[in-house]
C-alpha cells in the first residue's frame, strides 16, 4: 500500500502546477463551445453526440463517441462553469488513481517492491503523458486508462477464483462475480475512449501467458480445443463473444460509417500512392515508440507536415522501422518461447514448485494479496495432462518472459486503432494516444531492469543499476514539469510547436496574439504559417480577419478569396465577404456572396455547428438588406430561413429583432411584438429590441409601459448616445419638450462622432427654438446649441 501511496503523490505533485492552467487547444471546442455541457441542453444528447458535441451520425462527425468523459465536462461546467482549475484538478486526480492502479497491478507481477515502484514512478512521471493530463481533452485517455487497469484487476480475481474453487464453470458465484466487474469495467472503459475494449484482449493474453504460463503451442492446442480446459475456454469466449457486443454496438450507433478526415489531419491517408501509404504507415508506429523511448521533442499537434512522408524505399527511415520491428518479433518470440531456465523473483532465489521449476507451462498465477514473495516457494499440484490444476497457497511471480509478453500486449493492442489498420485516423501522431500503451511500456522496462539487477553479481553493479534507474526517473519527473509549463497557456504551447509542426503553430500563435491585441505580431504569425504552407484555409481566413478589422478591406477581400478557393465550404469566408461587400456598397455581390454560402450543405464538415451559424449569419444579413431597400416581404421570407437553419448554440437575439421591424413596417403590430418579445426573452438585455419595443407600444397608445422600456435600456448602458436618443423622440412626440432637448444633449455629448445622432439631437432641439420664437423669447441659446451640435 506504501508502494502505490508514494507513486500517487509523485504523479499527482508533477501536475499541481497545471491547477492554474488555461484551457489550451482542443479544449475550446470540446468545453467551451459544446453545447452538451450546457444546464439547458438535455443530459441525453450525451448519449447521441461525438466528443465535440456534434450529432453522431451526422457525415462530419468525428466519431468519437465517448459519452462518459463528456459526462465528466458537464458535471465539471455544473460545479464552477468555464474556470479551468476545476477541469485540471480532476485530471490530476484521476492520473493519480491510475498510477494507483497500475502500481497495484504490477505488484504481484514484479514480486512488490521496489520493482513495482519504479514501475509506477516511470508511469507517474513519464512526460508523454503531459498532454493527456494537462490537456483537459486528455481526460478521455486517462478515465480509459482508469476503467482498463480496473477491468484487468478484476480479471486477475476472476482467473485466481476460478482455480481456487476449481467449479467456476459450474457456477461459482465469487468467480463469475469478478468477471461481470471486469466487462462492466471494459464497457466502461470504451465510453471514455474507444481504444479502451482492447483491455478484453489483453485480459485472454494474461490469462493464457501469465496466469497459465502456457507457451505458444500449448496456448494454440487449448484455443482449438484439442487440450480441454473448459473453465479457461469459457472464459476467453465470454471476453470475445463481449468484445463483439461492444464492437458492433459502437459500430451500430455511429451509423456504420467511418469518419471523415482532411488530408492535413492524415497526410498519408491521402496519398494515391500505394507504396508511400504502406513505408509511412509502418514508420508512424517506430516514431511513436521514438516518444515513449525519449521523449524530449514533443508537440500539441503532428499533423501537416510535422511527420515528413516516407515516399521511396532509399528513405533512411525504413531502416529505423526494419530495426523496430525486427525488434518487436524477437522480443515476441522471446516471450511466447515460455521459460527455459529457472526464473528468479526479486531477490533472486529460484521459483520452484515441489522442488521443481517451474518451466513447462502448467504452473498458475494470480495477484498476490499479501504482496510478500519472501516466504519461500510457492506448492503447486499437477495432476495429469488434463490440465487440471489446484490454486497455490501462495502466488509465485511469473518469469520474465510472460511479462515481456504482458507488456507487449499492453503496448500495442491498445495503439492498434491509431495504426491506419483497419481504417484511417485523424491523426498522425497525438501524444495523448500514447497513455494506456505506456503502461505495458512501464511494465517492460520494469521488468527488464528487474532481470539485469538478479543477473548482476556484485553489489556496486546493483547499486549502480539501481542509481541508473532513480536517474531515469527524475529526467522524466524534470521534463514533465518543463513541459507543463509549456502547457500552462496557449501561447507557451504554440511557441513550444513550432520546431516540429511550424505552419500550425503559428497560425494558433496569431490567433492569441491577435486577442492580446499584438495585432503587427499576430499577423507576422499568419504570414509565417502560411509561408510553411499556403494553402491552409483557417489561416488565410483569421489573416483577411485581422486586415478587416484593421480596416484594410481590400487586402482582406483578397485573403476571403484565397480562402473561399482553398476551401470552397467555408461559410466564415464567404460572411465576411459579403458584409465588406455591402459596407462598400456593392449590394448585388453582396447578395450572390451570401446566398452562395447559404446554399452550402453542412454535409462532411468537421464543425458543422460552426458552420450552420455562419449561414445563419449570412442569412440575416441578407434579410437585413433587403429590409433597408424596403422589400421587408423578401427579408422576412429569408429571416424565416435562417430561424430553420440556425443550429442550438445560435444567438438569436438580433435576428428577431429584425423580424419585428420587418413585421412592423409592414404594419403588422402583433407579429412585430411577438418578435419582439422573443428578442428580449433570447437576452433580456439586448438595447435594440428595447428601444424598438418601446417605439412599438408608443404606437399602440401604451405610452407608460414603452418609456419603461426606454429607460430600462438607458439603466442597461448608460453610455450609450443612441438610447437617450431614441427616448428623446419618444419625449417630443409626447410634446415633453425640455426633457427632449435634454435627452438631445445627452446624446450628441455621448456619441458626438456619430453623424446620425447629432443630426437627430438637433433635429429635437428645433421644436424648443421655435416655442422660444413663439413666446418672444430669445431665441439665441436654442440656435447657439444647434450650431454647437452641428
Amino acid at each position: 500500500m506504501i508502494t502505490e501511496l508514494v507513486c500517487t503523490a509523485v504523479a499527482v505533485g508533477l501536475y499541481l502546477n497545471t491547477l492554474d492552467a488555461d484551457f489550451c487547444y482542443d479544449d475550446s471546442r470540446a468545453i467551451k463551445t459544446n453545447q452538451d455541457l450546457l444546464p439547458e441542453t438535455p443530459w441525453t444528447n450525451i448519449l447521441f453526440d461525438d466528443f465535440w458535441g456534434t450529432l453522431l451520425t451526422h457525415s462530419g462527425s468525428h466519431k468519437s463517441y465517448r459519452p462518459l468523459c463528456t459526462l465528466s465536462f458537464r458535471l465539471n461546467h455544473a460545479l464552477h462553469a468555464l474556470r479551468p482549475w476545476g477541469y485540471h484538478l480532476l485530471n490530476v486526480l484521476l492520473h493519480g488513481l491510475v498510477t494507483a492502479a497500475f502500481t497495484a497491478f504490477s505488484r504481484p507481477l514484479l514480486g512488490g517492491a521496489p520493482w513495482s515502484l519504479l514501475a509506477g514512478l516511470l508511469f507517474a512521471s513519464h512526460p508523454v503523458h503531459t498532454e493527456a493530463v494537462a490537456g483537459v481533452v486528455g481526460r478521455a485517455d486517462v478515465g480509459a486508462a482508469l476503467f482498463f487497469l480496473l477491468s484487468l484487476l478484476c480479471y486477475a480475481r476472476h482467473c485466481g477464483s476460478r482455480a481456487q474453487d476449481g467449479r467456476c464453470g459450474g457456477g461459482g458465484g465469487r468467480c463469475w462475480g469478478w468477471m461481470l466487474a471486469s466487462l462492466w469495467c471494459a464497457a466502461a472503459s470504451m465510453l471514455w475512449k474507444e481504444q479502451g475494449v482492447t483491455v478484453l484482449a489483453v485480459s485472454a493474453v494474461y490469462d493464457l501467458f501469465v496466469f497459465q504460463r502456457l507457451r505458444l503451442r500449448r496456448a494454440l492446442l487449448l484455443l482449438i480445443g484439442k487440450k480441454k480446459n473448459t473453465s479457461v475456454l469459457l472464459s476467453l469466449c465470454v471476453l470475445a463473444s463481449w468484445g463483439v457486443i461492444l464492437l458492433s454496438a459502437r459500430l451500430y450507433w455511429m451509423g456504420n460509417t467511418p469518419p471523415n478526415f482532411s488530408n492535413s489531419d492524415n497526410p498519408a491517408a491521402d496519398s494515391p500512392h500505394f507504396l508511400t501509404r504502406t513505408l509511412t504507415f509502418l514508420h508512424l508506429p517506430v516514431a511513436n515508440a521514438w516518444l515513449l523511448l525519449c521523449p524530449d521533442r514533443l508537440s500539441f499537434d503532428w499533423s501537416m507536415d510535422a511527420v515528413p512522408l516516407v515516399r521511396s524505399l532509399a528513405d533512411w527511415r525504413n531502416l529505423h522501422a526494419a530495426a523496430f520491428y525486427g525488434g518487436l518479433v524477437l522480443l515476441s518470440l522471446f516471450g511466447l518461447r515460455g521459460p527455459t531456465t529457472t526464473s528468479r523473483e526479486a531477490n533472486g532465489k529460484a521459483c520452484v514448485a515441489n522442488g521443481k521449476s517451474i518451466a513447462n507451462g502448467n504452473g498458475y498465477h494470480a495477484p498476490d494479496t499479501n504482496h510478500n514473495t519472501d516466504q519461500g516457494p510457492p506448492k503447486t499440484t499437477l495432476n495429469g495432462s488434463a490440465g487440471v490444476h489446484h490454486w497455490p497457497p501462495q502466488a509465485s511471480v511469473p518469469p520474465t518472459e510472460n511479462l515481456v509478453l504482458l507488456s507487449l500486449a499492453i503496448v500495442s493492442l491498445p495503439f492498434i486503432p491509431a495504426t491506419n489498420l483497419f481504417f484511417y485516423v485523424g491523426f498522425v501522431i497525438a501524444e495523448r494516444v500514447l497513455y494506456i500503451p505506456s503502461i505495458g511500456f512501464c511494465l517492460l522496462v520494469a521488468a527488464g531492469a528487474r532481470n539485469v539487477y538478479v543477473r548482476l553479481r556484485t553489489k556496486g553493479c546493483k547499486a549502480l543499476m539501481l542509481c541508473l534507474c532513480a536517474g531515469l526517473v527524475l529526467l522524466n519527473g524534470l521534463r514533465t514539469v518543463q513541459r507543463n509549463r509549456d502547457w500552462s497557456n496557449e501561447e507557451n504551447l504554440y511557441r513550444s510547436g513550432i520546431s516540429v509542426n511550424p505552419a500550425k503553430a503559428w497560425g494558433n500563435l496569431g490567433n492569441v496574439l491577435k486577442n492580446q491585441g499584438n495585432m503587427a505580431e499576430a499577423e507576422q504569425a499568419y504570414r509565417n504559417a502560411l509561408h510553411h504552407r499556403g494553402n491552409m484555409a483557417d489561416m488565410l481566413y483569421n489573416l483577411g480577419l485581422l486586415l478587416q478589422e484593421n480596416e484594410r478591406f481590400s487586402e482582406a477581400l483578397h485573403y476571403y478569396k484565397l480562402a473561399i478557393g482553398s476551401r470552397p465550404t467555408l461559410a466564415s469566408a464567404y460572411l465576411n465577404t459579403g458584409i465588406i461587400l455591402m459596407n462598400q456598397g456593392d449590394l448585388e455581390d453582396a447578395k450572390r456572396t451570401f446566398l452562395t454560402c447559404a446554399d452550402i450543405p453542412d454535409e462532411n464538415l468537421k464543425d458543422p455547428h460552426a458552420h450552420k451559424s455562419s449561414v445563419t449569419s449570412c442569412l440575416y444579413n441578407l434579410g437585413k438588406l433587403l429590409h433597408e431597400q424596403g422589400r421587408q416581404e423578401e427579408a422576412l421570407s429569408v429571416y424565416k430561413e435562417a430561424v430553420q437553419k440556425m443550429p442550438r448554440q445560435f444567438a438569436p437575439h438580433s435576428l428577431f429583432n429584425m423580424m419585428g421591424e420587418a413585421y412592423m413596417r409592414l404594419n403588422r403590430l402583433e407579429e412585430a411584438s411577438h418578435w419582439y418579445k422573443e428578442s428580449l426573452r433570447a437576452k433580456p438585455d439586448h438595447i435594440p429590441a428595447h428601444l424598438t419595443y418601446g417605439k412599438l407600444l408608443s404606437i399602440l397608445g401604451q405610452k407608460t409601459k414603452a418609456e419603461e422600456y426606454y429607460l430600462r435600456a438607458i439603466q442597461i448602458d448608460p453610455t450609450k448616445g443612441n438610447c437617450y436618443m431614441h427616448y428623446g423622440q419618444f419625449l417630443l412626440e409626447q410634446s415633453r419638450l425640455a426633457e427632449a432637448a435634454e435627452m438631445a444633449e445627452r446624446a450628441a455629448e455621448l456619441d458626438g462622432s456619430e453623424f446620425d445622432v447629432v443630426f437627430s439631437a438637433a433635429h429635437m432641439l428645433r421644436p424648443v427654438l421655435m416655442r422660444q420664437q413663439r413666446g418672444a423669447m430669445s431665441a439665441q441659446p436654442a440656435s447657439d446649441q444647434i450650431t454647437r451640435l452641428l
